[in-house]
């Protein structure tokens, strides 16, 4: 039988081990970081997977990355659900930056989009250089066309690019042309699956495994640039914000080492994104 000096004994053994288990814990949480909301596009092209790394190493930030279309993104960081704000609609960003919720933008990265499709291109566009007229000879085969329909930078640059076609897509929605309100990995998916065209980022082409015989149909187009940027969330908008560990990560991204980091990310020997902080 144990004695009762015994039972006390190992009764404060096991406290101590609990105390040390939530100290231990507690570090843990206590340790600095910040949220980065970002797209979809940077998330499945596997950037993050290249930078994050070196970029919490030099910085002694936890980073930790909310992945979905531009929109969501930027109104997530409205709700100062974030710290830092990486996308791709600069005219959003700017409204974003001018209306107080963020700091200073800075271009980081670029990249293009490129019209995917089937290898029996049904509409006839392989081969053309203008993105216009490509868009326009779709909408009038009625060839079916995969959209995000999400407001994410891509779906916005899309819907550019169809205001100088003359042709309004959605008044065809549900027939050849297709919303997903998904993200570009799934709208990808359906696009092969119903045999259609869709834009997307090149670098979330150049990764996505699931092709088929879809390939890129159109590209080039000076009008499908694709531009990145970043900003740091306004304190004074989100007084939660993480304001010094929000600017030492990017400071980090726009300084030669994060720059390189970006360069470095290849897939099959192709670069995914091209720096170009100002």
């Amino acid at each position: 039988m144990i004695s009762r000096t015994l039972s006390r004994r190992i009764f404060r053994r096991i406290l101590a081990v609990v105390a040390a288990a939530l100290s231990f814990t507690y570090g843990q949480a206590a340790e600095p970081f910040i949220v980065v909301q970002s797209t979809t596009s940077t998330q499945n092209s596997g950037l993050y997977e290249t930078i994050l790394p070196a970029a919490e190493l030099a910085t002694g930030i936890g980073i930790r990355m909310v992945a979905v279309g531009t929109g969501q993104a930027i109104k997530n960081a409205r709700n100062c659900d974030g710290d830092v704000l990486l996308v791709h609609a600069k005219s959003a960003e700017e409204k974003f930056v001018a209306e107080g919720f963020g700091l200073a933008r800075h271009d980081l990265m670029y990249n293009d989009f490129v019209i995917v499709g089937p290898a029996d291109d049904s509409a006839g566009i392989s081969g053309q250089t203008n993105v216009t007229t490509a868009l326009a000879t779709i909408a009038e085969s009625e060839a079916m066309f995969i959209s995000r329909g999400d407001d994410s930078g891509t779906h916005q640059a899309e819907m550019r690019l169809w205001a100088d076609t003359g042709h309004d897509p959605i008044l065809h929605s549900g027939k050849w042309y297709r919303e997903t309100g998904s993200g570009m990995g799934a709208t990808l998916n359906i696009a092969i699956g119903l045999n259609g065209y869709a834009l997307t980022d090149r670098a979330t082409w150049i990764r996505f495994g699931n092709k088929g015989d879809h390939k890129i149909l159109l590209e080039g187009d000076p009008r499908l640039f694709n531009q990145y940027g970043i900003i740091v969330v306004n304190p004074e908008a989100c007084p939660a914000a993480r304001f010094n560990a929000a600017q030492a990560f990017v400071d980090w991204m726009l300084s030669d080492q994060g720059q390189a980091a970006i360069a470095t990310h290849l897939i099959g020997g192709q670069q995914l994104f091209f720096p170009n902080a100002d």
